[in-house]
């Protein structure tokens, strides 16, 4: 909601103006040649052959790896967010010091994952840019501008508000968010006395002693570690529908026994 998608369309119809001999919406500027533009935007899957949403995601980003140039101009809108947190957060991260040191192109990367903002004392080429936000009694509001620098917050909770989530749910994710910063650990990547880079991540443990109000543990469900343990990117969506029916008839079994 700050605009952060909509700067980065900007940037790339800015630089397709400007190399088309056109006028851009700005006082000045100063734009490269570049041969292409790759982006990768939003979230979807493709259910007929059978790729999840993450899959895609990585489709895409293979074929930006593998042909994007030094002249070329890459908008990254979120990645990694279609696995784990750790998962995510490594891949993001190796693959902006891939577009650093190797392809050494010119590219802008959206991200939610506040380590990342680290890469600006570690590449050279790296800036921290991030979208203005005011804070006042309790509310915010979206600025639209870029100013230098990073950000450590998000405002997830908050928007989840404005769309009308039930005030019990943002109350107790709000609970739960100051639990999770308390208690995460992620120390930034350092180079040890040898020259190699190292990361320390703590797993996160939510809720050794559930109190009022928190998520209890949930008791094994045979159906449940069945489906947890599927290999959703092998299957096809013949095998998927099958799959579903399949389940569909144990549980109604299983509650006719019940």
């Amino acid at each position: 909601m700050a605009g952060k998608s909509t700067f980065m369309r900007q940037i790339a119809l800015c630089a397709i103006l400007a190399q088309a001999g056109s006028f851009v919406p700005a006082g000045f500027a100063s734009l490269a040649l570049v041969d292409r533009i790759f982006t990768r935007v939003g979230a979807y899957d493709d259910l007929s052959a059978g790729q999840s949403t993450f899959m895609v995601e990585m489709t895409e980003l293979a074929n930006i790896l593998d042909n994007a140039t030094k002249d070329s101009l890459v908008l990254l809108d979120e990645v990694g967010r279609g696995t784990s947190t750790f998962d995510g957060l490594s891949l993001a991260w190796a693959i902006s010091e891939y577009l650093h040191n190797v392809v050494k192109c010119k590219a802008v990367f959206a991200t939610h994952y506040h380590q990342l903002t680290q890469l600006e004392g570690v590449l050279p080429g790296v800036k921290n840019y991030s979208i203005a936000v005011k804070e006042e009694k309790g509310t915010i509001t979206f600025l639209r501008t870029v100013v230098p620098g990073a950000t450590d917050k998000s405002y997830g909770v908050h928007v989840a508000r404005l769309a009308g989530v039930p005030e019990a749910v943002t109350k107790r994710a709000e609970e739960i968010l100051k639990q999770i910063e308390s208690e995460a650990v992620i120390e930034p990547l350092t180079k040890t006395k040898r020259g190699r880079r190292s990361a320390k991540y703590t797993q996160l443990i939510f809720f050794d002693s559930p109190g009022v109000g928190a998520l209890q543990p949930q008791t094994k469900d045979p159906i449940r570690e069945e489906i947890l343990g599927l290999d959703i990117d092998s299957l096809t969506p013949r095998d998927a529908l099958n799959r579903l029916a399949e389940y569909q008839k144990m549980l109604r079994e299983r509650d006719g026994q019940d």
